[in-house]
């Protein structure tokens, strides 16, 4: 029998009265006060159910304005649905908004006093465990100045250093650990990593798929408001991936990475070939792609790869994270990448290989080559790929 869920939310809805003219607050306050729904609003959930278990770990994915941080807000007891459900229990951490939770006119340290017996800490655990949080937050001697004088990356810091001191049942959180510096982002993504290990259970927002993928298994897509899609998150957020895709023009699709950094790429060679000029296949031929790449910190990089159709569709995506691949050390922070594709299954035509160089925690996209394949040929098969069949008698 499965362990009930900490969280469950079951046709839940949220709207907001349009106030956007003379009269419309007035009406607004008129309409509550008779115990009525607003005449005028704006619908930004609508039935929405989902539940997430002990131990289990769901992102919320989608475009801006689908209503994924109105989502979270709902599950942290922070705004009241307007129809449906929503229950949680357990103690639950949540890093939501920037300074959410923090008194601008109290210091860091007395702020972590205030969150801590929120938190339903004891004056002796929280002695026990300040030297941590200090640790974890790295402000320095700004521990005793006023939150307001605080950067946005030292609110991040401090709220985080208190969620990954108390451990809570439940961690919610909102995409703010990208206003942090990527050292402090590379922390967390650590602990967060130790913590689902340990048995932690995860309801996160963010727009990297690339972290989507790697820190939950499940996935739900909000779209308008609602529910697109739901289910395991390498569905969820490839067919996500694919309807954005389908919104941009081809010349677009690709995003711009930061040439030069922390990690670059030295080399790319494509059976054995690194000029720019298209490499032509056989069909059914193998390709031998040989990445090296050159980082700062001397610690082993990610490599990622990425087939695309000409068009832009995308067709087969993987890391060296993904696999469990650390790189072959070459010496002076140079590492090397081979990842072979035998008996290419494309169907002629043109297609796009891309190669990413992310860091070691695989935070942060640095560099990135791309190569034209075209693939030779004649074929009224359609689709991208040939898949092994026969016909029965």
């Amino acid at each position: 029998m499965s362990a009930a869920p900490l969280v469950e939310a079951v046709g839940l809805g949220k709207r907001y009265p349009v106030l956007g003219h003379r009269g419309d607050r007035v009406a607004a306050l008129w309409d509550v006060l008779r115990g009525r729904p607003a005449r005028r609003y704006t619908q930004v959930l609508e039935d929405v159910s989902f539940a997430v278990r002990p131990g289990e770990s769901l992102a919320v994915i989608g475009e801006n304005g689908a209503g994924k941080s109105t989502l979270l807000k709902l599950v942290t007891g922070v705004l009241t649905p307007s129809s449906g459900t929503v229950s949680a229990r357990g103690r639950i951490g949540a890093l939501l908004e920037l300074g959410a939770g923090f008194h601008p006119e109290l210091s860091g340290r007395d702020n972590v006093r205030l969150a801590a017996a929120l938190y339903g800490l004891e004056p002796r655990m929280l002695a026990a465990k300040l030297p941590e949080i200090e640790a974890f937050a790295d402000i320095g001697a700004y521990i005793d100045e006023p939150v307001k004088h605080y950067s946005s990356g030292m609110v991040v810091r401090l709220g985080f250093a208190v969620i990954a001191a108390v451990r809570p049942e439940l961690l919610v959180t909102d995409e703010v650990l990208a206003v942090g510096d990527e050292n402090f982002q590379r922390k967390c993504i650590r602990w967060i990593d130790g913590y689902l290990a340990g048995g932690g259970t995860l309801l996160l927002v963010s727009h990297s798929m690339y972290h989507v993928q790697k820190l939950c298994r499940r996935a739900l897509w909000l779209d308008a408001g609602r529910v697109a899609m739901a289910g395991d998150v390498f569905d969820v957020s490839q067919a996500y991936l694919a309807a954005q895709e389908a919104k941009q023009p081809a010349a677009e699709a690709a995003p711009a990475a930061a040439r030069g950094g922390d990690v670059v790429i030295e080399s790319a060679r494509s059976n054995g070939d690194e000029s720019a000029t298209p490499l032509l296949l056989e069909p059914g031929a193998t390709l031998r792609h040989e990445l090296v790449l050159a980082v700062r910190d001397g610690r082993a990089p990610v490599a990622m790869f990425g087939w695309l159709r000409a068009d832009g569709t995308p067709v087969y995506g993987v890391s060296s994270e993904i696999d469990g691949v650390p790189g072959e050390a070459l010496g002076d922070g140079r590492f090397r990448f081979v990842v072979e594709f035998p008996a290419l299954p494309l169907l002629p035509g043109n297609y796009r290989l891309r190669s990413f160089a992310l860091d070691a925690e695989g935070l942060r996209l640095f560099d990135q080559r791309e190569r034209e394949i075209t693939v030779r040929g004649e074929s009224r098969e359609f689709g991208v790929v040939r898949l092994p069949h026969r016909w029965n008698p």
